[in-house]
């Protein structure tokens, strides 16, 4: 099989396409869950600790200044208040995810089996069982 060849066979796969939609349905997901920590949840959390904005967190390792060459030197932070944010955010996407699957399990688990069909071998017409009877005596025969 040549490269074109395989590569059609996989791109074409049912799984791909449904992993392409996986993908942008994830990455939408990721932007309301997103929206969710930082509009809604960070908000009363930051109210509860006296009014904090977790994105503002940061320490500072080196001060803004002036080198020696005359150009502007930026401020060096840590910022643990974002890193604590986006944790945060990880933290709501793995529920998330994490209590959709539980549930698509449970539906799987609850679903009756699927019983296969077997179909019933249709009667052989009457000439084939006469054909047959013919040639089983023409074999005695011999």
């Amino acid at each position: 099989m040549g490269f074109i060849q395989e590569f059609k066979a996989f791109a074409v796969k049912g799984n791909m396409v449904d992993l392409a939609v996986g993908v942008i349905i994830g990455g939408a997901f990721g932007k309301i869950v997103t929206s969710l920590v930082s509009d809604i949840i960070m908000p009363p959390l930051g109210l509860i600790t006296g009014g904090i904005n977790f994105e503002d967190m940061k320490l500072v390792l080196r001060n803004a200044g002036v080198g020696v060459n005359g150009k502007t030197i930026e401020p060096l932070t840590w910022n643990y208040g974002s890193f604590i944010q986006h944790s945060v955010d990880f933290l709501l996407v793995a529920l998330s995810i994490f209590l959709v699957i539980k549930t698509m399990n449970q539906l799987r688990r609850s679903a009756p089996p699927e019983v296969e069909v077997v179909p019933e071998p249709e009667p052989t017409a009457e000439d084939v069982l006469l054909l047959t009877e013919i040639r089983d005596l023409l074999k005695k025969q011999r």
